[in-house]
């Protein structure tokens, strides 16, 4: 079959649902399907844009320059004359409320072809949201989302906490599917290696909290001075100048260290297993990627209990600390670093990788696979 993926940014962009879109359709390609991206040209987190057109290793993604924009992940971009070129067999429209899945429910119903909707839980807690921005989203529900979304052949959810959510809003509950994101077989397959420090890799950017973080090592510096961080993303400039600063007035200049983003497979599992704890404060996540790799390479997670790591981090794998509050992380980053704790980290280590497995993409594809044929 010939599908279509519609997402408001792909490669080279450090973006889950960019990297979702990505490895189906790796996996797709692999079973014999032709795929092609519709994207806009911007490149997440930074000023840079792509080209018109790329063939990255097989798919073909085509990307738009937007006409108007309402922030980062906001924007409005005409792409039916290529999807009727295209004239795909299949239609994937990526995130719940944005200008682009409406525009590619209008395009499927136009080209009379099967569109799934997949939601990437946008509901987030009104205080995390401007008062403009909660306007949009309650106006999008009520008055777009509600007459739309059941339009959909199928909507795909990929976590459980949000369904309650999707029903609200008038989903039929009969047309969710539960079909998480998830992490190639490389992170079970590869060896793992036992590291050192502490580490956070995903985008520097405000909602990451990652001020909360320092604040955290200003702490466990009393008693573990030689303890590293390593902070690895693609960085918001003004952002990351914040942490720099912020980092000096509390003297963890030696403590500290900025790594560029790392995209290769192989380079990713390489920084993970130089550390041992992974640290993820975001004060919000839909489904946070990074947090099951690294259970998957056996590292000590400890993340915000936000509902999207609430949903993977239980008693036994892993640990949450309070949104914000830098003491109680640094409780979790002292304990996990206590040789004293040994027995009791290794055995939760086991656990994260075992849970992690439940994520193996070679597993949810098989799912996925089902819904298409």
């Amino acid at each position: 079959m010939k599908i279509v993926f519609v997402c408001i940014y792909s490669h080279p962009s450090i973006c889950g649902v960019w990297n979702r879109v990505y490895n189906l359709s790796k996996m797709l390609i692999e079973k014999g399907h032709e795929v092609h991206v519709f994207s806009t040209n911007f490149i997440k987190g930074t000023s840079e844009k792509s080209s018109e057109y790329e063939d990255f290793e097989g798919i073909h993604i085509h990307r738009f320059k937007p006409f108007f924009s309402l922030g980062e992940n906001v924007k409005f971009w005409n792409f039916f004359s290529k999807m009727k070129q295209v004239n795909p067999d299949f239609i994937f429209a990526e995130v719940y409320r944005h200008p682009h899945t409406y525009y590619a429910l209008r395009a499927a119903k136009e080209l009379n072809k099967p569109i799934f909707l997949i939601t990437h839980a946008p509901f987030v807690s009104p205080d995390l949201r401007s008062n403009f921005g909660n306007f949009v989203a309650g106006f999008y529900d009520k008055y777009i989302g509600k007459k739309t979304i059941n339009q959909f052949d199928r909507i795909i959810a990929i976590t459980k906490w949000e369904m309650p959510y999707l029903i609200n809003i008038g989903v039929d509950e009969k047309k969710i599917s539960y079909i998480p994101n998830g992490i190639p077989n490389e992170f079970f397959k590869i060896k793992r290696k036992k590291g050192k420090g502490i580490l956070f890799f995903g985008r520097i950017s405000p909602v990451k909290d990652l001020e909360t973080l320092i604040m955290a090592l200003s702490r466990v510096v009393i008693e573990y001075p030689d303890i590293e961080i390593k902070i690895a993303g693609p960085a918001e400039d003004n952002y990351k100048e914040k942490l720099i600063q912020l980092v000096r007035n509390l003297n963890l200049e030696k403590n500290v260290i900025f790594i560029p983003a790392v995209y290769k497979l192989d380079d990713k599992i390489k920084l993970i297993d130089e550390s041992e704890i992974f640290v993820l404060p975001s004060k919000r996540e839909a489904m946070p990627q990074s947090l099951i790799e690294a259970m998957a390479r056996g590292k000590i997670v400890i993340a915000s209990d936000n509902p999207g790591s609430k949903e993977i981090i239980g008693e036994k794998n892993g640990f949450l600390f309070p949104i914000s509050d830098s003491g109680k992380l640094a409780d979790r980053i002292i304990y996990s670093l206590s040789k004293k704790n040994e027995k009791k980290l290794n055995e939760t280590r086991r656990n994260a990788v075992s849970k992690s497995e439940n994520f193996n993409w070679e597993k949810i594809f098989s799912d996925f696979n089902k819904l298409i044929k």
